[in-house]
């Protein structure tokens, strides 16, 4: 087994104070301590060398490998592996190298202080990332603590709120947890106007205006989406989701994708997940765009240009829904690409594009199904069912 040459230690507002008596010692005897300011400045009187993150960051593993030999901490916030840099240090460096010394999290803390059970509450972050992410989780009642940016991210997650019918919504920021400048702001979404710290966590207890937008993470009406007509409707897309298992951290190549209901409803229903939607037309990409940033789901990347050539060296999906270009050099290719488990799902609304998929499903197997929806509709001063273009939907699974 390889030596654990490398100590990452969580440190909180108190510093040195709050550190266990195992972590006090590492920190006091090494010889290079990595960190940001603020971490270095909760550790004073240290004898050690004093490394800066780098920049860019991306060059953090190879700084860390180059004090290898030596007795080497990295001073993180909290727990090490908790939204933290401890993931990222992970896919550079072996886990069996490494010894992790949590510190409490900021969201222990800030659930105590809220006197919010953290089971019944979700953990999520805006720090590096778009602040449109958090959206999927707006409903009625919801309890969110928030890692954030800088001191203008409560005004960021206030204008998401106020703009969806959730105004009402409680804001309160947490500063300088477990320190001596800990401080709490409370404030509502709809009016938000307070100057707080920039070192802080936000908690958000969400309530529900007369006009509030409650979607689910999956299954969202048509008319959450921008679109021409052309869109995968809600009953075959809430089918194809089901087939295409949404995964964390998944990839789904949409092929086709127009407005790009598909794209973000994977995006929505897998932590982490991510999309990449193919669509030649320039019209339907500004429509997925928009639907991307409205919808929750803002790390959606398009790409300009038609199956099977704008398809050459995407990252390796998940998973692939073909809603467009259906022909068999694309299904041959998206087959052929796939991660072993992965799942392919086809709709087809033409004789043309349904007889591709009978000939997939007789050379491949797979499952294929027509699916039908009739919706109640006026007929003058009655009622009656209109029925909406039936989809032929052909799923298939690799092999491992």
């Amino acid at each position: 087994m390889s030596e654990r040459w490398l100590h990452i230690v969580g440190i909180g507002e108190d510093g040195m104070d709050g550190l266990s008596a195992e972590a006090r010692r590492l920190v006091e005897q090494a010889e290079v301590i990595v960190g940001g300011d603020r971490h270095h400045s909760l550790a004073p009187n240290v004898t050690a060398e004093r490394i800066a993150w780098p920049s860019p960051f991306d060059a953090m593993i190879d700084k860390i490998m180059a004090q290898r030999g030596r007795r080497v901490v990295v001073l993180v916030t909290g727990d090490p592996l908790w939204f933290s840099v401890g993931a990222k240090i992970l896919k550079g460096i072996p886990a069996e190298e490494i010894t992790f010394h949590p510190q409490l999290s900021a969201f222990q803390f800030a659930s105590c202080r809220m006197g919010w059970s953290l089971a019944d509450v979700e953990t999520l972050t805006v720090h590096g990332r778009a602040a449109e992410q958090i959206i999927p989780w707006f409903l009625p009642g919801a309890r969110l603590l928030l890692l954030t940016k800088d001191a203008t991210s409560p005004a960021t997650v206030a204008r998401l709120l106020a703009e969806r019918g959730y105004g009402p919504s409680k804001l309160t920021v947490l500063a300088a947890l477990g320190g001596p400048d800990e401080a709490r702001f409370d404030g509502v979404a709809e009016s938000w106007d307070l100057d707080v710290p920039d070192f802080h966590v936000l908690a958000v207890e969400c309530v529900a205006g007369a006009d509030a937008e409650i979607h689910p993470r999956t299954g969202l009406p048509d008319d959450a989406f921008v679109h021409d007509g052309k869109i995968t409707k809600r009953a075959p897309r809430a089918l194809a989701l089901a087939k295409l298992v949404p995964v964390r951290d998944g990839i789904l190549w949409d092929v086709g994708c127009g407005c790009g209901s598909v794209a973000v409803e994977w995006m929505r229903a897998g932590p982490e997940a991510r999309a990449i939607g193919i669509e030649p037309q320039e019209k339907r990409r500004a429509m997925a765009e928009e639907n991307a940033l409205k919808l929750g789901a803002p790390k959606l990347r398009l790409v300009d240009g038609v199956a099977p050539d704008a398809l050459e060296g995407l990252p390796q999906p998940d998973a692939v829904f073909i809603g467009g270009g259906i022909s068999d050099e694309t299904i041959g290719y998206c087959l052929d690409a796939l991660k072993p488990q992965g799942r392919l799902v086809a709709h087809a609304v033409t004789l043309e594009s349904e007889a591709v998929l009978i000939a997939a499903f007789n050379a491949h197997g797979g499952e294929l199904q027509r699916i039908a929806v009739e919706t109640v509709q006026p007929v003058g001063p009655f009622h009656g069912w209109k029925p909406s273009m039936t989809v032929t939907q052909w799923a298939w699974v690799k092999p491992a």
